[in-house]
């Protein structure tokens, strides 16, 4: 018994009513029911059929290796349980699932609002899967992780709470993440899964071929997480949110920190086989900080199943030795000084992202009130929002606060120079209006068509972000932008 109770989910305080769907035929149907996406989006079509057991772009973090890393001194703390190589109740399944699988919908557990849409901000009376694998079982532990490789889609579909109760799917929470992109949310785009820190469950973990086979190292970073007196109560980049436990950490490695085994750390000190392996790993790639449990000084996530079990013949008293060593050894890298991708090839990781969003909520003007209206919605698969048919011009609001990225590392700062550029369809338009505390026009870009921008400078003081989506003529629209920082 190692003590492992995972973190639970940090759901933002500020929450909104809105309705939201993926295609405009379900919209039609019910504007408040999550339903499979449409095949062949952008970001999703034609998907490696190697990215079930190898997902992520090749310069994603999980497949980089860093060069020349430097360390802090913080030695991360014994607690009530030894350190931990899990693949039981706490972890997660990956399951596989295309065209050959049919739809399945899931419903909010008993006693909550609704199944919540981390992506969205909301909470959906149901969530329509387009391809539920027949083998899903979610882990029995509290947290009921289970993810989803929708090959069809090039999409991973990540649940926690996952319930199978007389053949009725529930859960508390949705998310996704494209199988292709980074393995790591955006600012924009900030929640990808089930993880404290924004991700897939999957990512990160020992996956069962990897553990079966003759390799001496694991391709990838692994996933790992801290107890709270080993955690910090805040996450740096990559990571993009925080477990809700994390303001009672009182350690010195945030959520989002890679942890590696130092180049001197002397591996004839193990013995156990599997241990060895994990060390390679630790030294080439390190873990990433992704989650919180009860207790352990540290845990390595291995997918169920995988049987990767340090005490299959019985409690294993070398093993926890070896374990300890490492935690003695393990360091939080404090810089780099470049990186190596999965093709050997440098590279500098990406930092200046997207930090603006289309969720909603969104109305229309009706006097001098704002209200809901069925014409468009906010559409998480296309990170835009989406206007079905129109024969006149619809123009739309968004007032919420939350267009712009609340990440703690991405926020805008006074001063900074940043571009704006539409991204929209069918004749959309997009605009921006930034107003200080006194309701004065600090920038307003007018509309902005499809690859059109603006370059400007973020205000001074304390400002609020409205936008405005307009709709073309015909049969839809969509509008979406982005916006980074420049020189």
């Amino acid at each position: 018994m190692t003590g492992l109770t995972k973190g639970r989910l940090m759901i933002p305080a500020s929450l909104f009513s809105i309705s939201l769907c993926i295609s405009m035929a379900a919209c039609a149907a019910d504007p408040n029911v999550r339903t499979a996406p449409a095949k062949n989006l952008s970001q999703t079509s034609q998907t490696d059929p190697n990215r079930y057991t190898k997902p992520f772009e090749e310069n994603s973090l999980w497949k980089s290796r860093p060069v020349s890393p430097t360390f802090s001194n913080f030695v991360i703390p014994t607690s009530a349980y030894a350190p931990s190589i899990h693949q039981g109740q706490f972890s997660t399944g990956c399951f596989f699932a295309d065209q050959n699988n049919p739809p399945l919908i899931v419903k909010p557990n008993p006693g909550q609002k609704g199944v919540y849409d981390a992506d969205a901000e909301a909470f959906l009376p149901q969530v329509e899967i387009p391809h539920w694998p027949a083998d899903l079982k979610p882990a029995s532990g509290g947290d009921g992780h289970a993810d989803i490789f929708d090959m069809d889609n090039g999409v991973i579909h990540s649940f926690w709470k996952l319930k199978n109760t007389n053949g009725q799917w529930t859960a508390n929470l949705y998310a996704w993440s494209p199988m292709n992109g980074s393995g790591w949310p955006d600012p924009a785009h900030y929640y990808h899964g089930a993880r404290a820190v924004g991700l897939p469950a999957c990512a990160g973990i020992i996956r069962k071929s990897e553990f079966q086979s003759s390799d001496t190292i694991y391709p990838h970073a692994l996933a790992m997480s801290l107890t709270k007196n080993g955690m910090a109560p805040d996450y740096v980049y990559p990571a993009t949110s925080a477990d809700s436990f994390s303001k009672f950490n009182r350690g010195q490695i945030p959520e989002g920190s890679l942890l590696m085994l130092p180049p001197d750390f002397d591996l004839s000190r193990l013995k156990t086989p599997e241990l060895i392996k994990i060390a390679n790993t630790l030294k080439v790639y390190g873990a990433y900080i992704v989650d919180w449990n009860e207790g352990t000084p540290f845990v390595i996530y291995a997918e169920i199943g995988s049987g990767l079990d340090l005490n299959k013949n019985g409690y294993d008293k070398k093993a926890i030795e070896e374990l300890h060593l490492i935690r003695q050894s393990l360091r939080m890298v404090t810089s780099v000084k470049s990186w190596v991708n999965e093709q050997n090839q440098p590279f500098m990781p990406e930092k200046n992202l997207n930090i603006l969003s289309m969720r909603g909520p969104w109305c229309v003007y009706k006097g001098s009130a704002c209200v809901n209206d069925p014409s468009g919605k906010f559409n998480t698969w296309k990170q835009a929002f989406v206007f079905g048919k129109t024969t006149a011009v619809v123009s739309q609001t968004n007032q919420s606060g939350r267009n712009i990225s609340q990440v703690a590392w991405a926020k805008p700062k006074a001063g900074e120079k940043f571009k704006l550029t539409a991204k929209t369809t069918g004749g959309g338009k997009l605009r921006v209006v930034i107003r200080d505390a006194k309701w004065n026009t600090k920038l307003d870009t007018y509309q902005l068509v499809n690859d059109q921008s603006i370059t400007f400078q973020w205000p001074q003081g304390e400002v609020k972000t409205f936008l405005y989506a307009a709709s073309g003529i015909g049969d839809s629209s969509s509008v979406s932008g982005t916006l980074v920082r420049v020189k």
